[in-house]
């Protein structure tokens, strides 16, 4: 309310209102000097407002006095929701980290007045996440409250938190957000083999490079900390007939042949086998820890292998005369899987067990003066493996 002080009611002076808001947001009653609102204010929207209001006399139009301003202040209410920033908000922390670990920081604002009472006044505080962390209730600085959380036994957790103005009154206004925080991998785990004894079998005939077989050691780990090298120990015949590399994509162990292999010679190898970690952090574990043996068996089978003459030809010389039945030459073959047999040819018979050749009928020099014989030994199983060679006479 306005009043001139030349104002007697006689109802002579005229209010007149300018400024911000005027005729708009406020009124003057230009009779009594009354100011009220036309429409609902909002602090939010403006704060304040710079009016200026005269006095005029309604005869002469003439101002009764020098121009008054004033100010109008709008006072808060608790009238704002307290509003999260830069949602939605995810983060990361080492597993194993110790309590009191700074996981990440939520902010809100709230649009009341933070000066005047409490409106603005924000309380942070857990809805979900407990026991593994908790909040600060004045900063929303988010923090682990649980020691060495294990990311192979949970790798994610969800942490709700909400704020309240009011400094937490029930009567003030609150909201929420959600914090998704991972656990990064360390390497607290080392190699452990499955099995203490892997058994492989490989025919003797496998060709150099073949893969004998697979093996894996458990890593709880991922990325690096999972990465492995294998090697194969003990004696240097064993493991020089054998090699191990890793899979860099499986991180198993794979075993390949480095040297032919002989059945009758050796028909079993006994060898250890070593994974140990490419990236061992002794923060977590003792340094071997990060290691891990198991034996490997690896039986040689035999392969049914064609016999082998003693020499790859034979050369005799028999007289033009020579007596039926007579005994020209011996020829020998030789097979480490079983015993040998020999065949018969034309004027000459072969002795099946002792491999005497024979002659079976006359000789005739001026006829043919050289005969090339082709000598067959043949093994006693099913299996027709064959091995030829040339006897001449």
């Amino acid at each position: 309310l306005l009043r001139s002080d030349s104002d007697r009611g006689e109802r002579s002076i005229k209010y007149i209102l300018s400024g911000e808001g005027a005729g708009d947001v406020f009124v003057i009653d230009e009779y009594t000097g009354e100011i009220r609102t036309l429409k609902k204010l909002d602090r939010e929207e403006k704060a304040s407002y710079v009016l200026q209001a005269q006095a005029i006399n309604r005869r002469t139009n003439e101002p009764e006095e020098p121009q008054s301003e004033f100010i109008i202040k709008v006072q808060d209410i608790n009238d704002n929701i307290p509003q999260f920033q830069n949602e939605p908000y995810v983060s990361s922390i080492p597993e194993m980290s110790p309590t009191g670990t700074t996981v990440a920081r939520v902010t809100a604002t709230d649009a009341d007045d933070p000066v005047f009472g409490n409106n603005a006044k924000l309380i942070y505080s857990i809805l979900q996440g407990e026991p593994y962390f908790s909040v600060e209730p004045k900063t929303g600085i988010i923090v682990t409250s649980w020691p060495n959380m294990d990311r192979e036994a949970r790798d994610q957790y969800l942490v709700v938190v909400q704020v309240k103005d009011m400094l937490g009154l029930s009567d003030g206004h609150s909201s929420s957000t959600t914090v998704t925080v991972s656990l990064t991998d360390v390497n607290d785990n080392g190699p452990t083999f499955q099995h203490h004894l892997y058994a492989f079998a490989i025919p003797e005939d496998a060709a150099v490079g073949t893969t004998v077989g697979r093996i894996m050691a458990e890593d709880g780990d991922i990325g690096i900390n999972a990465q492995m090298t294998y090697s194969l120990e003990d004696d240097l015949e064993e493991s020089s007939t054998f090699i191990i590399k890793t899979d860099t994509v499986t991180q198993e162990g794979v075993i390949l042949l480095a040297k032919a292999l002989d059945f009758e010679t050796k028909r079993r190898f006994v060898m250890a086998a070593e994974a140990v970690n490419d990236q061992p952090d002794t923060r977590f574990l003792l340094l071997e820890e990060f290691r891990d043996r198991t034996t490997l068996k690896i039986v040689v089978e035999d392969v049914d292998e064609p016999p082998v003459f003693l020499s790859p030809t034979y050369e005799w010389k028999v007289p033009e005369n020579v007596a039926v039945g007579t005994a020209v030459g011996s020829v020998s073959a030789i097979d480490s899987d079983t015993v040998n047999k020999s065949d018969t040819t034309k004027a000459f018979k072969v002795d099946p067990i002792n491999g005497t050749i024979t002659v079976t009928k006359a000789l005739d020099r001026e006829t043919s003066n050289w005969h090339n014989l082709t000598v067959e030994a043949k093994e006693t199983s099913k299996n027709n493996f064959k091995l030829f060679t040339k006897a001449s006479c």
